[in-house]
């Protein structure tokens, strides 16, 4: 028995048909094969209901379509948000002192920047950024504490004695 059931032999020759039809009703050549492809996705996972219709290929075709109008529909409410909120606001250049920063975390080690970010930008805890690297908390601290040493030598800081002590 064959395990599609005659899908290939439909969708090879119906699938020329279908994508011409999908292209003459959008316009776009590369849209049309998208929809024809997810429909003829579609119609395999459901191909022992829909090779019993009449026609399906009707039954993908319109199916093509309606992907084809749905992609037009949030094209045009992407139109209408941008025209309603318009552009995003320019951002502008980093401050030096970001500027700065980055290029400092740049120099320090990779396992050393990870740690300081995780924890002090994305508020992790210890355990968390030991749970999320995969390394016993006790690398985590060592990296941290190294970590800001030679974050504030190379920052020209001066550390509060809790956190050279630490």
């Amino acid at each position: 028995m064959d395990p599609d059931g005659g899908f290939e032999e439909f969708y090879r020759n119906s699938r020329q048909r279908v994508v011409t039809v999908l292209y003459a009703l959008g316009g776009d050549r590369g849209e049309a094969q998208d929809a024809a492809q997810e429909a003829y996705a579609r119609a395999w996972q459901r191909w022992p209901r829909i090779s019993a219709y009449d026609d399906p290929e009707a039954w993908v075709r319109t199916v093509g379509h309606r992907l084809l109008i749905n992609r037009w529909r949030k094209v045009r409410n992407s139109v209408v948000a941008y025209r309603r909120h318009g552009p995003q606001p320019a951002v502008g250049p980093p401050s030096e002192n970001t500027v700065v920063l980055i290029t400092a975390l740049r120099q320090l080690s990779a396992d050393q920047r990870e740690a300081i970010v995780l924890h002090h930008l994305a508020d992790l805890s210890v355990a968390e950024i030991a749970a999320q690297t995969g390394v016993p908390t006790g690398t985590v601290k060592a990296r941290l504490s190294r970590g800001r040493r030679a974050l504030a030598a190379l920052l020209d800081v001066t550390l509060p004695e809790e956190v050279r002590n630490a």
